[in-house]
């Protein structure tokens, strides 16, 4: 069984459609950006230290850690802080693209590895109207960038490039390609499974 150290039910629930049973236990880790930590590098090292986090109490089960980021110009937009933070960031990525960046590690018979997929993501112009109301309905406070594509703020988004999955906060493509070079132990099937 798979070890999702992660509390995310989104990411839960992506496992779930493509046929991977899962048990959570979430990691605990500082993720505190080290200075001048170039994005990739962030995400990268979080999701590893994440999986290796819960590998030690699970050392005969494959363990995913994934970190999502939202980055604009450079900049890392994480979770939210608060609702006049979650603002600022839908002010940052609105009438404009931003690349979402999810880092996928799998932590399993004492060797990590890790992969990175982004995707651009396109917001239409918000009017403050509409980003007080988004914040006032509390769905971007947890989520990287202040907005959840598979909730209220799909009417914000008219397009992307790359994986859905990815932007929802983890690439299945990747995570099953990822597994599958552990010997092969997950069924043939799964390395046929493709996002739509």
């Amino acid at each position: 069984m798979l070890i999702l150290a992660s509390a995310s039910p989104r990411r839960r629930e992506l496992l779930a459609a493509a046929g991977l049973e899962c048990r959570v236990d979430a990691a605990h880790v500082d993720e505190t950006p080290a200075p001048a930590e170039a994005p990739a590098v962030y995400a990268e090292r979080l999701a590893c230290a994440k999986a290796a986090a819960v590998a030690v109490r699970w050392p005969h089960n494959p363990v995913l850690g994934a970190d999502t980021v939202v980055i604009v110009d450079g900049e890392i937009l994480g979770k939210p802080a608060d609702a006049k933070d979650a603002a600022r960031m839908l002010r940052r990525i609105s009438g404009r693209s931003h690349i979402v960046m999810t880092a996928v590690a799998i932590a399993w018979r004492g060797v990590i590895r890790s992969s990175i997929e982004s995707t651009e993501v396109w917001v239409n112009v918000l009017t403050d109207a509409e980003i007080a109301a988004y914040v006032a309905s509390g769905e971007p406070m947890d989520k990287a960038g202040a907005y959840a594509i598979q909730g209220l703020a799909s009417r914000f988004i008219p397009r992307i490039a790359g994986s859905y999955g990815n932007v929802v906060g983890l690439p299945m493509t990747t995570v099953l390609r990822l597994l599958s070079t552990y010997d092969g132990s997950y069924p043939e099937s799964y390395s046929s499974y493709t996002e739509s």
